[in-house]
């Protein structure tokens, strides 16, 4: 998989940030737009594709960490980066526990930036799996856990559900993935990184 014609929303209140990261990840031959505020981004979010969210941590009215939240909400699969200035790590880091893939710290070094974008954009297999595919929110919960090494039993236990319907859903998610086993799956789904959500 290439990381070609795929789509990068980033967020900062700063135009000279959003002007020269916008330049940047155009290196990678990807779609960018940029958004001054973290409203306007969710608004776009809900109509548009997005295969990577990038954001600030610290802006005016919504921060970063709310946005995560909010785009995850909207996007359960949506994998998004923070980036954080020395003082706001501790800020990152809860930005990671709500949803963020990961953060990178100011000021910015172009390659290692560009690393780490085109990393997340490649290990992006679960969500291109899954785009097209109709798996109901109960699947994509008991997908989450067996991607983290849950067993039905234990999945059934956790979602207060029998058994037998839990190895329903296991058979529903396998043929809409078009995979035999649990093995492929996860072969599958190999780099993505999954995070737990609340039921």
């Amino acid at each position: 998989m290439t990381v070609d014609e795929q789509h990068i929303f980033f967020v900062d209140d700063e135009p000279a940030v959003r002007k020269s990261v916008a330049k940047t990840l155009r290196w990678l031959r990807c779609k960018v737009t940029c958004f001054s505020n973290a409203a306007d981004c969710l608004e776009q979010l809900r109509t548009d594709r997005c295969d990577l969210l990038i954001t600030d941590v610290k802006m005016p009215g919504m921060d970063g960490m709310e946005l995560v939240r909010r785009a995850r909400a909207v996007d359960s699969w949506l994998p998004v980066l923070v980036i954080t200035g020395y003082g706001d790590i501790p800020m990152a880091v809860k930005a990671v526990k709500a949803g963020a893939v990961d953060f990178i710290e100011k000021p910015l070094q172009r390659e290692s930036f560009l690393a780490a974008v085109q990393t997340v954009l490649m290990q992006n297999s679960l969500k291109n799996l899954l785009r097209g595919k109709s798996l109901t929110k109960r699947e994509q919960t008991v997908l989450r856990l067996i991607l983290q090494g849950k067993n039905s039993r234990e999945i059934a236990e956790m979602l207060h559900r029998s058994l037998r319907t839990i190895e329903d859903h296991r058979q529903h998610i396998m043929r809409k993935l078009k995979v035999n086993n649990v093995v492929e799956l996860v072969k599958r789904a190999a780099g993505t990184k999954i995070t737990e959500t609340k039921q």
